[in-house]
Parts: C-alpha cells; structure tokens; sequence
C-alpha cells in the first residue's frame, strides 16, 4: 500500500511541471531611426516574437509621438511603395522582424522628450489582449552631425 504513495511522490512533481504557463509572446530589439526632416515621420523597427501560442501584433501606440502606423514596404511591377498593415500574424514560437526594406512603423511627430532621452516607450498590442512595453532606442538620422560641444564647458 506504501509503494504506490512512494511512486506518486515521486511523479508528481514531474507531472505538473509539465504544466506550467504557457511562454509569452514578446517584442526585442526595438529601435526607431529619426528622420532628418522634423516634419517628416521617423521609421521604427523590432522582432516581434511568438510565444508557445500564435497571435497577431494588432497595433503600436506611444505617448511620445502624434501618431504610430504600421506600413510594408512592397514592390511590384518594377516600382516600390508602402503599404499600411492593419495586422501582423505572429507564428507560435516564430519571429517576425520589422527592418529597413520590409515591415517597420512610420512614427509621425516624435517628442523632444523622447529624442533628449535616447529612447521611447512603446506599447503593442496583441490580439490575444496582451500589452508589451518596450523601449526602443533612438538613433540619429544618418549622416547627422554629432553634436557641438557646449561653450560653456571647462577648459
């Protein structure tokens, strides 16, 4: 009578590891290029990862820019456009990445704030209701000038 107690003990924790949380979707890599023009949007980019479910990136929203589109960069018949995505499909344990010449974000009106921060908070939203914070780095546009040292500064 022992025996099968003994056995139990010994494969229930083993059992019920098993059925832990599932892992989470989650965004890395996140950066935004700003544009040399202040009147025009800056463009954002990421790996959109997925968790041991699949789900759908459905939008991003930050409180330091006006507005956040996702777009596509297409090509078909010779010529080159953008596109706006109204949603992204995110495979269970697959990657989707938002890089220069592809998917990315046009970030329209990026805050002083956020630009003297080096960085912007941003929130996606999944269809499966999640909301993902992350930071993304901001860089200069390119061929920028670094900036000119204070004249103030001590000598």
């Amino acid at each position: 009578m022992r025996a099968p107690f003994i056995l139990f003990a010994l494969v229930a924790p083993l059992a019920l590891s098993a059925c832990g949380d599932p892992a989470p979707s989650y965004v890395d890599q996140a950066w935004v290029r700003l544009s040399p023009n202040k009147d025009a949007p800056s463009a954002g980019y990421f790996v959109a990862h997925g968790g041991d479910a699949g789900t759908q990136l459905r939008g991003v929203m930050t409180d330091y820019a006006l507005k956040v589109e996702m777009h596509e960069t297409v090509s078909k018949d010779g010529m080159t456009t953008m596109e706006a995505i109204d949603s992204v499909d995110i495979p269970a344990k697959g990657q989707v990445a938002f890089a220069p010449g592809g998917k990315h974000l046009m970030i329209f009106g990026v805050n002083d704030t956020a630009i003297s921060r080096g960085k912007m908070q941003m929130t996606f939203l999944m269809a499966n209701g999640d909301r993902l914070l992350v930071d993304a780095v901001i860089r200069k546009p390119e061929g920028a000038a670094a900036p000119k040292p204070a004249d103030n500064a001590a000598n």
